[in-house]
This record gives C-alpha cells, sequence and structure tokens, in this order.
C-alpha cells in the first residue's frame, strides 16, 4: 500500500467546490427510476443516459470530482467506442466502481440486512484498477425500527447490535482489501431515514453505528488518510411529524461528526439518502457554513444529482442538451454547497 498516493486521490476525491455522482445505480434500481420517465431499462438506454451525464463538460470538470459506477458501467463504451471511463477521466473526474454485491437477510435478526461481495473481492478489485477505478464504494444499511423489540419491554428492537457490528466488520474488511488494491475505499454506513423516528433517534443509532464502523476499521488497520467516509445526516425519519430544521440538521449532524469521526479522514462526502434535490443541498450548505472543521464536507449524490437531468431528458436524444443543463444546474448548487456559498435564490435562476 502507498499511503501517499491513497492521500492524494482521497484529497481530489473531497477537492473544495466538487463533488461525487453517484451513478452506481444496480439494474432494479435504474430500472425503478426509468419507469417513472417511461424510458425501457435496455443495456443501451442505460449506457446513453450516463454518457450523457459523463459528456456533460461544464458539470464534470467544474463540480465532479468523482464518480462511481456500476459494474455493468465500468465496461461499456460510449457510442463513438469510447470507454465511459476514459470520458469520466478526459473531464478531470476519477472513476470509482461500487463493489459490494446488495443485501442478504441477516440470520436471527428479523427484518435486519448484511451487505455481502467479500468473496472474491481482491481478484475484482485488480481487474477494476486496470481498467482505471482508483476508488471503491461498499454501503451498509441500517434500519431504524420502531416500537418495541423482540426481547420485551424497553428493548429498542432494531437496530440490533448484531446487525451494525457485522455491517461494520464487513465494511472494514473491504477496505482494507481495497488498500491493499490502491484503491481509496469510500465506507458507507447508511442509517435509512424511512420510518417515523425524530432525529434525535437518528443521532443516536448513527452515532452507535460510527463509533462501531471506526473502531473495527482500527482493528483491521485502516489507514484513516487514504479513505473517504459517505455518512447520512442527522435527519428526521420521512414520516416523522416533526422534521426538524435545515440549521438543527446542520448542527447536530456536525456535533455528531465531531464525536466520532478521527480528524485524520481527508473528508466526509454525505449521501442524500432519499432527500429531495433542495433538502440535500440546502442542509450541505448549512453544515459547511457552520465551519471550523477538521475535514472537509462535500457530496456523494445520486438521486439529488440526477432526478432533474432524468426527468428532463426522458430517453430521448433530442433532449440531451435539456438533460446536460440540468446536471449542471444540480451540480453547481451542491458545488456551491460544498464550500458554503449556496443560496435559495439561486435555485430560482434558469438551470
Amino acid at each position: 500500500m502507498n499511503l501517499a498516493d491513497l492521500n492524494k486521490v482521497a484529497l481530489a476525491m473531497v477537492t473544495p467546490g466538487k463533488g461525487i455522482l453517484a451513478a452506481d445505480e444496480s439494474s432494479g434500481t435504474i430500472k425503478k427510476r426509468f419507469d417513472a420517465i417511461q424510458v425501457d431499462s435496455t443495456e443501451d438506454n442505460r449506457r446513453d443516459y450516463r454518457e450523457m451525464l459523463f459528456r456533460s463538460q461544464e458539470a464534470m470538470s467544474k463540480y465532479i470530482s468523482g464518480v462511481i459506477l456500476y459494474d455493468e458501467t465500468i465496461w461499456q463504451n460510449a457510442k463513438d467506442g469510447t470507454p465511459l471511463v476514459k470520458l469520466i477521466e478526459q473531464a478531470g473526474a476519477i472513476p470509482g466502481i461500487k463493489v459490494d454485491e446488495g443485501t442478504q437477510a441477516l440470520p436471527n435478526c428479523p427484518g435486519e440486512l448484511v451487505t455481502v461481495g467479500l468473496d472474491k473481492l481482491a481478484e475484482r478489485l485488480k481487474k477494476y484498477y486496470d481498467r482505471g477505478a482508483r476508488f471503491a464504494k461498499w454501503r451498509a444499511v441500517i434500519d431504524i425500527g420502531s416500537g418495541v423489540g423482540s426481547r420485551g419491554a424497553g428493548s429498542r428492537g432494531i437496530p440490533t447490535m448484531t446487525a451494525i457490528r457485522v455491517n461494520a466488520h464487513a465494511l472494514a474488511r473491504y477496505a482494507a482489501l481495497c488498500q491493499a488494491a490502491q484503491i481509496v475505499p469510500i465506507v458507507e454506513p447508511e442509517v435509512l431515514m424511512d420510518g417515523d423516528h425524530d432525529i434525535d433517534r437518528c443521532y443516536e443509532v448513527t452515532q452507535r453505528v460510527l463509533n462501531r464502523t471506526f473502531q473495527e476499521l482500527r482493528v483491521q488497520r485502516v489507514a484513516l488518510e487514504g479513505m473517504i467516509l459517505k455518512p447520512n445526516m442527522a435527519i428526521s425519519g420521512k414520516k416523522c411529524p416533526k422534521q426538524a430544521s435545515v440549521q438543527e440538521v446542520a448542527e447536530k449532524t456536525i456535533r455528531l461528526l465531531k464525536s466520532c469521526v478521527p480528524a485524520a479522514g481527508p473528508g466526509i462526502a454525505f449521501l442524500s439518502g432519499g432527500q429531495s434535490d433542495e433538502e440535500a443541498t440546502a442542509h450541505l450548505d448549512a453544515m459547511n457554513k457552520i465551519g471550523h472543521l477538521p475535514w472537509r464536507l462535500t457530496f456523494s449524490y445520486g438521486r439529488a444529482l440526477q432526478a432533474a437531468p432524468q426527468k428532463a431528458w426522458s430517453g430521448k436524444p433530442d433532449n440531451v442538451p435539456a438533460g446536460q443543463r440540468a446536471f449542471s444546474h444540480r451540480a453547481r448548487m451542491n458545488g456551491l454547497a460544498s464550500t458554503g456559498n449556496w443560496e435559495a435564490g439561486l435555485e430560482k435562476q434558469a438551470a
């Protein structure tokens, strides 16, 4: 492992004013997105859509530091035969790859999941590196259940400590394998915002998850200088009757990170996790306006960057310029938020 080179890539991924495009939707997920805009999810359509994003010169060169790809996409070529990874590199961004293989039911923990894909990961990482990937992503999914757990009164139910431990352990094993393969790991322990829990419950669960994750990373000798954390924000559940304000989300998320995340890491790239486009931007901006942080805070958004361009494109070649304008606008808004320079008024300007 060459830590100096890993650190250089990690710092580039959190370049001020830039963030990461998560274009790593699984085939099932992108089908749902395409169904919503009435586009068939064929291999060619998926390729054309992603090529449209990667050829968005303004967005890619000014506001996107890296792109997380799905296995299908990293091997695809553009219509003119250029590998899609080359389009990303030509724009000055870094190609990355999602390496987890989804989730399975966690034995003895009803309703909870564990992320799989560690088998043969070392071999896969070598192939991805040779193809041009310089960072990877692995997502653990932690759900917050409501009500009384299986152990009777007083139990907080889901998540169990079992789910937190096994997922943190797998994240750390993945991160160690990545660094051995000279690939920067994005460590993504996502506490889901589905549910009716309030922001304080999200804070408490996320604190447990982050503490356990960093404990496992230390045990497995992962160099924090050569990784990026991709956490959720401290936020109210979608079904919670009382939604926390932008300022409360920002203040509690910063407090949470300061209590759990070592200063050695170069940066933190948030997931959007089902927030609306503008909410995800406003929260990131409010955190950066607070400032005085040991790490850079930026975005690693999927839906919050892509919902607008998908709708504008709608599978029609004539709509490619409109799709690229929509993508550039969202990328610019989040780029501004990553330095604390976004204002709601900017959203009203034409994309």
